[in-house]
């Protein structure tokens, strides 16, 4: 049984999430103290965390910036903020989805199953370790190591990397990427991806190699090879 994190204060919202996952066999704790989110979050060792932006104490962001410090465990935000500004927030410190208020519970658990499906089958792939452009990418370890140097991406950021590498040197479209992801292209917003990709080729940009992954306007996006590297 998978265990979620609920970080969500209004308590009819949350008893009845915690009713609506638990028939899809989905354990759901949620915060006693809201100023010991990160106590809660250490005891639970949830699989997967959905967190509300406007919260007693702190905001979500900040929790989801203090989960990123220590874990890659994936995040949904759950929010009636409907600010674009927002959505990019949650993307940019980490999230891997946004799921706004009021919401239909099909969407929510639609989502809840794509993440766990794609992070936890994922995770159970053969191979582990594939070098490009001089660089080792590691997909257990969710990290890119070039000249000693080594960044470490999100699950969602990974699973980018992976889908493009599979296909070098050839464009992979929009569409693709977004079913590869969301499983359902009806529940992602297209800036979705635009703000995953972003935040992947800045990481990137750490260990040199930004540039090497490349927008195809109208079309989608390429994993470039340089010339005298061969994996």
């Amino acid at each position: 049984m998978f265990r979620i994190l609920l970080i969500e204060d209004d308590e009819s919202l949350f008893n009845e999430i915690q009713e609506r996952l638990g028939q899809w066999s989905l354990e759901v704790h949620g915060i006693d103290d809201f100023s010991q989110v990160m106590e809660s979050f250490t005891r639970v060792q949830p699989d997967l965390v959905i967190i509300d932006i406007q919260l007693p104490k702190f905001d979500g962001f900040h929790w989801c910036r203090m989960i990123r410090t220590h874990s890659n465990v994936p995040i949904i935000f759950l929010s009636s903020r409907e600010h674009p500004t927002d959505m990019v927030m949650a993307m940019e410190l980490g999230a891997d989805d946004y799921v706004q208020k009021p919401f239909h519970f099909e969407v929510l658990i639609a989502k809840i199953q794509a993440v766990l499906r794609r992070v936890y089958n994922y995770n159970t792939e053969q191979i582990s370790l594939q070098t490009w452009n001089g660089a080792t990418v590691d997909y257990g370890k969710n990290t890119v190591t070039k000249n000693e140097a080594t960044i470490e991406l999100t699950k969602n950021e990974m699973y980018i990397l992976r889908i493009l590498l599979e296909q070098k040197q050839s464009i992979v479209s929009r569409n693709e990427l977004i079913e590869r992801l969301w499983d359902d292209e009806r529940f992602v917003s297209d800036n979705t991806l635009t703000v995953n990709v972003n935040r992947l080729r800045k990481k990137l940009a750490d260990v040199h190699m930004g540039h090497l992954i490349e927008t195809k306007v109208g079309q989608g996006y390429i994993a470039l090879e340089e010339a005298g590297i061969n994996d």
